[in-house]
């Protein structure tokens, strides 16, 4: 295999097993297996006409990490809820050698069925009535569930070879915050999951064949909170019925939220915003409709009662934190430190999208608009509420917390 070039055939088993016994370290496996043919040359194909057309192979999945460590791994088959062993393994009889399988395993030859009392080989039929099998792979032979990971596969005999019948998953990243896939970014590596009476986890670009039936196509979340999900919105599975010869693909699209040159009040407040600002920066001030703690019109003289006011800010009258928040984000785009047209997730802004995202500029334009029309939300006032949710999202943004950022961010998922 070091020098073979393949393309897998079947349905990867995604590892991430605490690696322990038969002399390997204890350490979180990376890398996959696969279900493939006797060519052990197809790609994605989770089901098979017979038991013994069953292979295993295995090395570096896309996009999610490397292959196995190497070592020696035992190998059991079970029905889908694992309460039964059809066969296992007698030793650790697949190998792993620089990342790779040292051979195509045919499945059947590998293990003893459980009818047999493990003295013959082969593995029983599944009592499933989908023909749904689960392998597991462990350097235990006791497969515990901290040092095994599982996958499913299908075995549908009688009647002529399927049609074959494909689904593709891709991820797209979504800079314009618009749901559609038109930045031309496509992320590879993000895990999802495709399940009906199985479940099969992979990395996208999925391309995988499948047997007929309705699946469930779903992204996984990454430990990175700063993700949002796009496509679909609200984030939630994708049915798709995949008819016999159907070719489909699932899209999902993502984003992340991170800097975007936003200041503080806090700088604009010190010396170094002091230095920054001048009587062009004040002009800005004053055609703004900011308001004082009592709702009255807030037009600065100077730089001094302007920082006064800033320092004095409270949310007593929201509207008096909001024009605070408001002032720095237009001397940060004013200064050259925000893109006017940078998208800013802002939830609860009237002029944002569905999905809670505005541009910079249109943020402003909103803040300042409201502002003029009340000045004065206190406690119980009906406008409260809404200058608060735009006070917040200024308040994020000119922490650099809420900016969507223009490529990918790193993303991880759990084991």
């Amino acid at each position: 295999m070091n020098s073979k070039t393949r393309v897998f055939f079947g349905a990867v088993l995604v590892l991430a097993l605490l690696v322990g016994g038969s002399g390997m370290a204890s350490a979180a496996l990376t890398g996959a297996i696969y279900t493939t043919d006797s060519t052990c040359t197809g790609v994605n194909v989770n089901h098979f006409a017979a038991k013994t057309d069953v292979y295993l192979d295995g090395g570096p999945h896309n996009g999610g990490g490397g292959g196995l460590p190497d070592g020696s791994y035992y190998v059991q088959v079970t029905n889908p809820n694992g309460a039964d062993v059809l066969g296992k393994s007698l030793t650790a009889v697949v190998s792993v050698s620089g990342g790779e399988f040292t051979q195509c395993y045919q499945l059947w030859s590998i293990v003893y069925s459980g009818s047999s009392a493990f003295t013959a080989v082969g593995y029983d039929d599944t009592t499933n009535n989908g023909g749904v099998y689960k392998v597991w792979v462990s350097p235990d032979p006791a497969f515990p569930a901290g040092n095994t990971k599982t996958d499913n596969f299908k075995v549908k005999g009688g009647g002529p070879p399927p049609i074959p019948t494909w689904l593709h998953v891709i991820k797209f990243y979504d800079a314009n915050a618009n749901g559609a896939n038109d930045d031309g970014q496509l992320i590879t590596g993000w895990k999802i999951n495709i399940s009906d009476d199985a479940t099969y986890d992979r990395f996208t670009p999925v391309d995988i064949e499948l047997a007929p039936d309705t699946y469930n196509v779903s992204e996984y979340l990454p430990v990175e909170t700063n993700w949002m999900a796009t496509k679909p919105f609200p984030l939630a599975p994708v049915q798709v019925v995949l008819a016999e010869g159907d070719n489909k693909t699932v899209e999902f699209g993502n984003l992340c939220l991170g800097k975007g040159g936003g200041l503080t009040l806090g700088f604009w407040s010190n010396k170094n915003g002091q230095a920054l600002f001048g009587a062009d920066d004040l002009a800005q001030m004053v055609a703004l409709n900011l308001r004082n703690a009592n709702g009255a019109a807030f037009d600065p003289a100077s730089y001094a009662t302007f920082r006064s006011w800033l320092l004095s800010a409270n949310a007593t009258n929201m509207a008096y934190m909001l024009s605070a928040q408001l002032a720095a984000m237009k001397l940060n785009v004013y200064n050259g430190f925000v893109n006017p047209n940078s998208m800013i997730y802002a939830p609860g802004a009237k002029n944002a999208n569905a999905m809670g995202f505005i541009k910079a500029a249109a943020l402003i334009d909103e803040a300042n608009a409201e502002l003029g029309a009340h000045g004065s939300t206190p406690a119980g006032n009906a406008y409260r509420a809404y200058q608060e949710a735009l006070k917040n999202a200024l308040d994020r943004a000119n922490n650099n917390l809420n900016f969507v950022q223009p490529a990918p961010c790193a993303f991880t998922f759990p084991d």
